[in-house]
């Protein structure tokens, strides 16, 4: 299986991304004025994706970001090494009163009729000073990579982040590399660095070079610039507006070979319908729909990513991919914090249509 891209079969590094690692602090089902403690989750939604293939799919990554010298990014660290990823760090130090900081995101989960709740505190942030020129691509590269990976959270940090980014991408497609990319388009982040028109003028420089796109209609449309669907969808599952977009990303882009997105319809914080669906080389895929029991929703996406990214990286067929890639995101959202505790086997059983009965 090619999917229209030519992935290399053997390399030191399956897999690196590159973005900002963030901590989150996760209160569980209290809401945040009524906290008194909080879990701690690592996350980044770039990291993620490399931590879900190291962790689950057993495959060699690797993270290019920025490392505060404090007792957080101490503690970000150790979830780095303990989730297997490869750190390729721009360090800093903290000047004790006003960073530069490692992100803080603040997540309750929400409960029932009642929606989690997310904001951030991006100050000063570490992450949005990297610019080109921090990373030795060469070296990292040196061994050989097979898939590089970014997204839109990251572009829109800063003036830089977009151009380290493209730095990247050029040292990884010289190097042989599938590049993908998660359109992830937040609005909040983008007002901040020109808005919506900066964010189409951005993003269009780094897609010119991308081969995988991640997002979903929305995504398109604001992220690429591109026309809304013409088909409107019957409800939130059914993947015709997806598709019907797939047309006009490919007059903008070409080079494009494939697109993918998760469907989700949410009845309530904890009980959601789930699909994905892809657009591979020409052919429309769509996976199967999963009544989820969701303890929490964060990084069910990236979980998708992974798994849908393992099973083009091993060679699967493209439904295969898809499901995949469903499956894992649907199992990550079992599991508290936004990176996985998924097994392979638990993966692959689940996309073949496991269910939920006792394994004894």
């Amino acid at each position: 299986m090619n999917y229209g891209l030519n992935i290399r079969q053997e390399a030191a590094l399956d897999f690196v991304s590159i973005g900002g690692l963030v901590y989150r602090l996760d209160p569980g089902i209290i809401p945040f004025r009524k906290a008194n403690e909080c879990l701690i989750h690592v996350s980044g939604g770039e990291f993620n994706v490399a931590a879900n293939l190291s962790d689950c799919f057993r495959m060699q990554t690797g993270v290019a970001t920025a490392m505060v010298d404090y007792p957080i990014g101490d503690l970000v660290a150790e979830r780095v090494r303990a989730m297997g990823v490869k750190p390729f760090y721009k360090h800093f130090k903290h000047d004790g009163v006003a960073g530069p900081n490692i992100a803080t995101v603040y997540s309750d989960r929400g409960q029932g009729v009642r929606p989690p709740v997310v904001f951030y505190n991006r100050a000063n942030e570490a992450a949005a000073r990297l610019k080109p020129g921090d990373f030795n691509w060469g070296a990292i590269f040196e061994r050989g990579i097979r898939w590089f990976h970014s997204g839109g959270i990251f572009a829109a940090l800063s003036e830089t982040t977009s151009e380290v980014i493209i730095e990247g991408i050029q040292a990884a497609k010289s190097a042989g590399a599938i590049i993908s990319f998660d359109l992830n388009y937040r609005e909040k982040l983008w007002n901040v660095i020109g808005g919506a028109d900066r964010a189409v003028e951005v993003i269009d420089r780094i897609v010119k070079n991308v081969d995988v796109l991640v997002g979903n209609e929305e995504d398109l449309q604001k992220g690429l610039g591109i026309p809304g669907p013409e088909v409107a969808a019957k409800s939130k599952l059914d993947p015709s507006a997806f598709f019907s977009m797939i047309e006009n990303v490919r007059k903008k882009h070409p080079h494009i070979k494939v697109v993918a997105t998760t469907l989700r319809d949410v009845h309530s914080t904890n009980r959601h319908s789930w699909s994905a669906v892809a657009w591979i080389n020409g052919q429309n895929y769509t996976a199967p729909t999963a009544e989820l029991d969701v303890y929490d929703r964060v990084g069910g996406g990236d979980g998708f990513a992974a798994g849908f990214f393992y099973g083009l990286l091993t060679g699967q067929p493209e439904m295969e991919a898809v499901k995949l890639g469903w499956a894992h995101g649907a199992l990550l959202t079992t599991f508290p914090g936004d990176t996985t505790m998924a097994t392979l086997d638990q993966v692959k059983a689940f996309a073949k249509g496991g269910s939920a009965r006792i394994q004894r």
